[in-house]
């Protein structure tokens, strides 16, 4: 007697619920990535971060993975860059990540240093956030707007436009400048307006008698503060920084703001591949980039907003590029002319 076509397939069923769904590719992917990182057990990051943030996300990493050993070497951006390029002359690489300015990107990639790899976070990130063919990816951003001591600028007084900069009131030392803004806000506007008007416009802009400010961005923002000029422009999350202690500071998005970009990439021939991988994808994640706003920058993942919001919403931006870059040391040779900045 033949058993009723339910009972006959019970035991296929069995199996079926026993093994579970079919394993998309993607998820096949993920489980060859994490036997290969276990193997290697290891990672090299070079970073520009603080240990004070450095630290805590390599940490929270190896909670992550607790079969890979992180080591941090943290240092400034030209020390490590020189420290990758000779390590390449004398044919040996340390690191398998390396996160850093924008600008040291062009060198180490024509050079054949960093590789590609497309993290399956990067669906969460803005197309000039992200390089197109995978090379690095933002690690964070740094948007510069005009910071205004508030006790020397009323709120509705400060300039909302690059062109209010010219008003004859900030006139005579009121701006503070330094050749940080050079590459980066005369560049963006070139490549905005043109050479002839951006170069015209920074003309106007030294007519204005501007304070030009040797010494790191930090520095000047300090000086903001205690009240030594009204204005100047800056890292948003530096000068956030300084109000969020309780400095008389505050900010304005000049439109287009221009906007720095951290960016988090894998060295070409990296000893541990795969354990590298992991790390970008855990930096990229919404829990990183959560991390990345504990440490008072702005993140650059959509739905993980900045503190407060509007450090990086509400304006129209342009993110430094290869074609920016690629200009700087001219840009910069330009600026020093219109302000008469011998280095």
């Amino acid at each position: 007697m033949r058993a009723p076509p339910l009972i006959r397939f019970l035991p296929a069923l069995v199996t079926l619920l026993a093994i579970g769904a079919p394993i998309s590719a993607q998820d096949a992917d993920r489980r060859v990535l994490l036997e290969r990182a276990k193997k290697e057990g290891e990672l090299v990051w070079y970073t520009t971060a603080g240990l004070q943030d450095s630290k805590p996300m390599a940490d929270e990493f190896q909670k992550e993975y607790p079969f890979i050993k992180p080591s941090v070497v943290r240092a400034g951006s030209g020390v490590l860059l020189n420290k990758i390029l000779n390590e390449a002359r004398a044919q040996k690489v340390f690191f398998d990540v390396f996160n850093t300015n924008h600008e040291n990107i062009l060198p180490l990639k024509k050079r054949g240093l960093i590789g590609r790899y497309v993290s399956a976070e990067a669906k969460f990130y803005d197309e000039d956030l992200k390089d197109k063919d995978g090379y690095w990816h933002s690690a964070y951003v740094v948007p510069w707007f005009l910071g205004y001591n508030t006790r020397m600028v009323k709120k509705d007084d400060a300039p909302k436009s690059y062109a209010d900069l010219l008003h004859p009131k900030w006139k005579g030392g009121k701006i503070a400048l330094g050749s940080d803004n050079g590459a980066l806000v005369l560049g963006g506007l070139i490549k905005l307006w043109g050479r002839d008007k951006a170069a015209g416009y920074f003309r106007q802009l030294a007519a204005q008698q501007p304070t030009i400010q040797a010494g790191s961005p930090s520095n000047r923002i300090q000086l903001l503060a205690a009240g030594e000029f009204p204005m100047t422009i800056a890292a948003g999350n530096t000068l956030q920084s300084f109000a969020a202690r309780g400095a008389p500071i505050d900010w304005v998005a000049l439109e287009p703001v221009f906007v720095q970009v951290n960016a988090i990439m894998i060295a070409a021939q990296a000893l541990h591949p795969n354990a590298a991988r992991l790390f970008v994808d855990f930096a990229l994640s919404k829990k990183g980039q959560e991390m990345v706003r504990g440490f008072h920058r702005v993140p650059a993942r959509r739905g993980v907003d900045a503190e407060p919001a509007r450090m990086f919403q509400g304006f129209k931006r342009q993110v430094q590029d290869s074609e920016m870059l690629e200009n700087a040391e001219a840009t910069t040779r330009l600026y020093n002319e219109i302000f008469a900045i011998r280095q």
